[in-house]
């Protein structure tokens, strides 16, 4: 995918936000308001609000575009019910343009522009952020990934083939002895990466520079034996400060990559944590369903994943094709190739998105279908620790997969002559 598209340019001096808007007022008039509100208005012209100011600050409204009204209000709204405003329930689609002036090259000041108050607007029963641009001169002054798809396969030394991840399960209880031991056998087993579960970070079963120095033995041994490196994302979430010092010390035990859960890190967090880590940061989205799985509300991921690739992330979840989430395949597909977007013209800024969420070998050919590149990893949990033939035989079974997709072979052709392929497809297919 990386490559593939290309963002669209805009004036070097503002950037622009698309948004889905339901209201029963003008939708014109609540496109001003939005552009007031974000920038140098309030509810109310203020005295020291004056034309130059406007001029110079005021956000624009670059296009409105009505779309078929809604037959009821999609959220409720105690300002539009106090004054008995009744429906049709309009809604369009517009675009506003910022100063970026205003906003500087400040993460979490450019979020509470695009996505703040906005939302609490009495004028509106639905807003949802649909997309940001934003001029090569702007993307420049935020971090850039240190790694990306390139710097990761080198640190896999994965070539021509997607990087096949796992998922420590179960997702929490085991101890540090145990979970080294765990990561041992999948080494063995042939993975390439292999993470912590979002809600394992540093529990007092298994205290994280425990489980870390325990781990990073484990996979030094096996480098050693077999001169195949393998990548390991300990979930490092926690306040800043700790973070720094537990990727300190995966750095001083040879790891290469940590992980955070960025919505309840911070832009703040992880931009810091960016400036000090060479390491590779996965990004761990979750909680972003709450963001976006109403469609008249929150942020779409071309949003989401703009301000979070700000601040030089190298991975980020997009979840995966006939998973056990709620997104649909169009989603995911869609959100894979934001990922491969750059976000300014002329950048090379790609991100590598990581399908998870109910993967297996069965899974691949819808994969690859959609995406049309290897440029991913693709991590199974279950997919390859619950293969009836145990995790090895699971690991084979997504390589085997990968490379009948990758050659034009169909999966029950190819799992003709691959026992691991065929009892997966037997096993998971069965219970689909």
């Amino acid at each position: 995918m990386s490559g593939m598209l290309q963002a669209r340019a805009v004036d070097e001096d503002t950037l622009e936000a698309d948004y889905l808007i339901e209201t029963p007022l003008d939708p014109a008039r609540v496109a001003d308001v939005m552009a007031g509100e974000q920038s140098s208005g309030t509810f109310v012209r203020v005295a020291n609000e004056s034309d130059a100011l406007r001029a110079r600050s005021r956000a624009s409204v670059l296009r409105i575009e009505e779309l078929e009204a809604a037959a009821r209000p999609s959220l409720p709204n105690a300002w539009l019910e106090r004054q008995g405003t009744p429906g049709p329930w309009r809604r369009a689609r517009i675009t506003l343009s910022f100063p970026l002036a205003n906003i500087d090259a400040n993460l979490p000041t450019l979020a509470a522009t695009v996505a703040g108050n906005l939302y609490d607007l009495g004028e509106v029963t639905g807003v949802r952020l649909l997309s940001l641009r934003l001029p090569a001169s702007y993307r420049a002054r935020f971090e850039l990934p240190r790694h990306g798809v390139a710097g990761t396969r080198a640190l896999t030394d994965v070539k021509d083939r997607p990087m096949i991840g796992t998922i420590i399960k179960p997702n929490v209880g085991l101890s540090a002895a145990e979970t080294a031991a765990l990561v041992r056998e999948l080494c063995e087993a042939g993975v390439d990466f292999i993470k912590d579960d979002e809600v394992c970070a540093n529990p007092a079963h298994a205290p994280l520079a425990e489980r870390v120095r325990a781990v990073m033995s484990e996979v030094r041994r096996y480098r050693e034996r077999s001169g195949r490196p393998v990548m390991v994302a300990f979930n490092i979430t926690d306040d800043l400060d700790a973070m720094r010092r537990h990727a300190e010390l995966v750095e001083r035990e040879g790891g290469s990559c940590v992980m955070a859960s960025i919505n309840w890190c911070g832009f703040s967090a992880i931009q810091s944590l960016r400036r000090t880590t060479p390491l590779v940061l996965h990004a761990h989205r979750n909680g972003y369903g709450m963001m976006s799985r109403d469609p008249a509300l929150g942020m779409s991921f071309q949003a989401y994943q703009t301000l979070w690739r700000l601040s030089g992330v190298d991975h980020m979840h997009v979840h995966g094709l006939a998973g056990k989430f709620a997104q649909s395949d169009a989603e995911v597909i869609e959100s894979a190739r934001d990922c491969a977007t750059p976000l300014a013209a002329g950048c090379d800024d790609a991100v590598l998105p990581a399908f998870s969420s109910g993967q297996w070998a069965g899974t691949v050919q819808a994969t690859f279908d959609a995406v049309r590149s290897t440029d991913l990893l693709f991590m199974s949990g279950g997919g390859i620790l619950a293969h009836p033939d145990g995790p090895a035989a699971g690991v084979t079974s997504v390589r085997q997969a990968w490379a009948a997709v990758q050659a034009g072979t169909p999966l029950p052709v190819y799992a003709e002559h691959m026992p691991e392929l065929r009892r997966a497809l037997a096993f998971f297919g069965g219970r689909a």
